[in-house]
C-alpha cells in the first residue's frame, strides 16, 4: 500500500470524484490558477477546465452562497474557504442557509455541496488565521463536520462528503497537509459519522480528532512506559458525532479525557462530556478531564502560540490525575 500525504489524499479524492460525475466542480479564491493555497487542487484547473475549477473573487459569502444556490440546482459544489477562521464572514450563508435551506423548504431542495477550510493553528500565524470553529458549526442543526486526522481517513471521508446529499464541512489542519500514511489505490470510501479507535488500551479513554489525535497518540506511547494503557479515540467527525464509541470505549476504561484545539469553552470537548454524564455516568471512576487551549485568542509570539495550546505533557498530567482514582 503506497504512502502519500494528507494533500495528495485529498487531491485524488477530487481528481476521482470530479472524473466520476461531472456535476461536480470547484470554487474559491486561487483554487484554479494558484492551484490552492496549500496544494489541494494543484493540476485540477489543467484537467478539469475553468468551468470546473472555478477561481472565485475574494468574498467568503459569495463563494458559500453561490455553492448553496448551485446545490440546489442539481449541481455537487465543492467551494473552499482557505482559511477557517473566514467562515465567519459567511456565517449566514453557512449556519442558516445551507444547513436550514432544505429543512426550511420541506424537503424541496437538496443541498449536496461540500465547505472545504483549513484550520488550527501553524506556528504565528495569530488569531485571525489559528482558530478551529467546529463548536461553533456543531450548534447549528443540518449540516455535517469532518475533522479528519489520516490521510486515509481524509480520503475516504472527502469523497463521501462529496457523495453526501447533505452540507458538510471539512475541516484540514495546516499542520496536517505534509504528513504522510498508507492509503489504498484501490477505490473506498469511509462512513461518515463512524469514530475509529486508533489505539486500543484498558486503563483510561482519550478522545481527540484532527492534529490533537496525533498529540494524544504520542502521550499514550510516553503513559505506555509507565504502566498506563490508554485507549485513543478518533471521532474523525464531529456531527453527527459517534457518541456510541465513546460509551463503549469508557466501559471499557471508566475514564475519559477530551482533547481539543480550540479553547475549552463552549467547545465540542464540553458536549462530549455531558453526553457521557448523562449516558453513562456509571461507567465512570473518576471525573473527566479536558484538555484544550486556554481561554484566549491565539498569540502571534510562538513562545506564547505553545503556552496557550494543548500540548503532550498536558494531557499526560490529565491522564496520571484521573488515573490515581
Amino acid at each position: 500500500m503506497p504512502e502519500i500525504t494528507f494533500v495528495q489524499a485529498l487531491r485524488d479524492a477530487l481528481y476521482e470524484e470530479m472524473r466520476g460525475d461531472d456535476k461536480i466542480f470547484i470554487m474559491g479564491e486561487d483554487v484554479g490558477l494558484g492551484e490552492g493555497a496549500f496544494g489541494v487542487t494543484r493540476g485540477l484547473m489543467r484537467e478539469f477546465g475553468s468551468e470546473r475549477v472555478k477561481d472565485a473573487p475574494i468574498s467568503e459569502a459569495a463563494i458559500v452562497g453561490a455553492g448553496v444556490g448551485a446545490a440546489m440546482t442539481g449541481t455537487r459544489p465543492v467551494v473552499e474557504i482557505m482559511f477557517g477562521d473566514f467562515l465567519s464572514v459567511a456565517f449566514d450563508e453557512v449556519y442558516n442557509k445551507a444547513a436550514k435551506w432544505r429543512y426550511g423548504h420541506g424537503g424541496q431542495f437538496r443541498i449536496p455541496m461540500v465547505i472545504r477550510s483549513a484550520f488550527g493553528h501553524r506556528a504565528g500565524n495569530s488569531m485571525e488565521h489559528s482558530q478551529c470553529p467546529e463548536a461553533v458549526f456543531m450548534h447549528s442543526p443540518g449540516i455535517k463536520i469532518v475533522a479528519p486526522s489520516t490521510p486515509y481517513d481524509a480520503k475516504g471521508l472527502l469523497k463521501s462528503a462529496i457523495r453526501d446529499d447533505n452540507p458538510v464541512l471539512f475541516f484540514e489542519h495546516k499542520q496536517l497537509y505534509r504528513i504522510k500514511g498508507e492509503v489504498p489505490e484501490e477505490e473506498y470510501t469511509l462512513p461518515i459519522g463512524v469514530a475509529d479507535v486508533k489505539r486500543k488500551g484498558t486503563d483510561v479513554t482519550i478522545v481527540a480528532w484532527s492534529l490533537m489525535v496525533h498529540k494524544a497518540l504520542e502521550a499514550a506511547d510516553v503513559l505506555a512506559g509507565e504502566g498506563i494503557n490508554a485507549e485513543v479515540v478518533d471521532l474523525r467527525t464531529i456531527a453527527p458525532l459517534d457518541k456510541e464509541a465513546v460509551l463503549n470505549s469508557v466501559a471499557s476504561t471508566h475514564r475519559l479525557v477530551i482533547v481539543e484545539e480550540p479553547n475549552k469553552t463552549g467547545g465540542v470537548g464540553g458536549e462530549i462530556a455531558a453526553i457521557v454524564a448523562e449516558e453513562g455516568f456509571e461507567l465512570l471512576d473518576a471525573p473527566i478531564m479536558r484538555v484544550a487551549s486556554l481561554d484566549v485568542p491565539i498569540p502571534y509570539s510562538r513562545v506564547l502560540e505553545e503556552y496557550v495550546l494543548p500540548s503532550v505533557e498536558r494531557i499526560i498530567d490529565a491522564v496520571k490525575t484521573i488515573c490515581t482514582y
